[in-house]
């Protein structure tokens, strides 16, 4: 039987910046236009924060019954390990996704019901990318869904029921958030390729193979620079968005010198710290030039 710091090693926590950042980014944006609500924030921080939970421990069931981690190099897997039963890990998934619902329901009746639609297709989404008989997180679709859920989805979603519409300055940040999302999962998959093509994972990483792969993940760290750049024509502050700079670089580093397997994991640490810092150091320069 897994325990309480197996539960939590399994929950992935070095994934909450997913669910962090996008809310940061999403209220400056808000704040730019003066629509910031700070307890709205937090609800919509109380979605966030459960569904990334629960689309770590739908993605631990999923593959754990189907043995594609029997041979995984990387964070502790509660099923592939063992440890927890493929039923507990499940009902913890739907928990999670659960206490997700009911916040996100609470901030739809705040702002607009269509959001509860919208809310359940990211549930939908967070199951399916792992489960059913076609998950599409093995047919190349996975980053997609990232960029569009932890990047759109998120930080227009954190915008709108705050402020009440989207702006160019919120899909900028979304932009820059989904990128390193993406990252996030780009680095996870690189690493991942020698297993996942053993066992029929066809992931984007294996479809592009190694070396287009690591271009990918530079391609992704570099894009939220630039929409630094964009946000100077909101005020010249955006520039704070640099101080992610060196996570970044860093991020990159055992990507760009040919890093495999364990020599991996730092560069999943570290796209999620340049994102978590870009969101913190862009919100507040949004909210206060």
């Amino acid at each position: 039987m897994a325990t309480a710091g197996q539960w939590l090693e399994g929950a992935r926590p070095r994934t909450l910046p997913n669910a962090i950042a996008p809310v940061v980014a999403g209220t400056g944006a808000a704040a730019a236009i003066d629509g910031a609500v700070w307890w709205k924030a937090l609800l919509a921080l109380l979605v966030a924060l459960p569904l990334v939970i629960g689309v770590n421990f739908a993605n631990d069931y999923s593959d754990g019954i189907r043995g594609t981690d029997d041979d995984r190099v990387g964070p502790l897997r509660l099923v592939g390990s063992g440890l927890a039963s493929p039923a507990s890990v499940k009902r913890a998934a739907f928990a999670c996704f659960g206490i997700g619902a009911v916040a996100g329901i609470v901030l739809a009746a705040t702002s607009a019901w269509w959001l509860i639609l919208v809310g359940a297709v990211c549930i939908v989404g967070a199951w399916y990318y792992t489960g059913g008989r076609t998950p599409y997180g093995y047919s190349g679709f996975g980053e997609i869904a990232v960029f569009v859920f932890f990047g759109l989805v998120a930080v227009l979603g954190t915008q709108f029921v705050q402020a009440g519409r989207v702006t160019w300055v919120g899909l900028a940040c979304a932009i820059a958030v989904g990128s390193l999302s993406t990252a996030v999962l780009v680095t996870n998959n690189l690493r991942d390729i020698p297993t996942d093509t053993v066992s029929g994972k066809r992931t984007l990483a294996v479809r592009l193979g190694d070396p287009r792969t690591r271009t990918l993940h530079l391609v992704l760290v570099v894009v939220p620079f630039v929409a630094s750049l964009a946000l100077v024509a909101v005020t010249p502050w955006a520039l704070a968005g640099l101080l992610a700079v060196p996570f970044a670089v860093r991020a990159h580093a055992p990507v760009r010198t040919g890093g495999l397997g364990m020599s991996l994991i730092p560069a999943l640490r570290d796209s999620g710290l340049a994102m978590l810092v870009w969101a913190l150091a862009t919100a507040p320069a949004l909210a206060f030039g």
